[in-house]
């Protein structure tokens, strides 16, 4: 979030805002696409600035593993199965930070919220739209999984 905030107002705000200042230099402005299209663009721009900066003012770094290991909380990654044998594997992080495709789930996710304070051996109901599902909670841990 910092990498992107630093990005958009140190290079992609003072360049649009340049190619702004152009767009207006050319004269009459209410059928000036390429200064309608600026003008557009910059809002989005300052408008994702803004939600960055006020959700960067409230991030906690949350950088050890709890005192209990052994259960899930915030930052595990937990190894699955559910009731056909399949296995999954997600890791509960916070809700900026959700990637389905690397299993990373918001805390505020159904999945999420039903693994929270389980042990290894638990049995979780995920409410789910479609039906309840059942997992099994194989392993919890504070470090990513070995792929080999």
């Amino acid at each position: 979030m910092v990498d992107e905030f630093n990005q958009l107002w140190k290079v992609k705000r003072p360049e649009v805002t340049a190619a702004l200042a152009a767009a207006a230099a050319e004269g009459d402005r209410s059928e000036n696409a390429e200064y309608i299209y600026r003008k557009k663009q910059l809002r989005e721009i300052d408008s994702r600035i803004h939600f960055l900066k006020s959700r960067l003012e409230d991030l906690v770094v949350v950088d050890t593993a709890p005192t209990d290991t052994s259960r899930v909380f915030f930052g595990a990654w937990v190894r699955l199965e559910d009731g056909d044998g399949n296995r999954v594997e997600y890791r509960i992080v916070g809700p900026d930070e959700f990637d389905p495709d690397r299993g990373y789930i918001s805390m505020d996710s159904p999945m999420a919220r039903a693994l929270m304070k389980k042990n290894e051996g638990d049995e979780v109901v995920v409410k789910r739209p479609k039906g309840d599902a059942v997992f099994t909670v194989l392993t919890v841990s504070y470090r990513p999984f070995d792929r080999s």
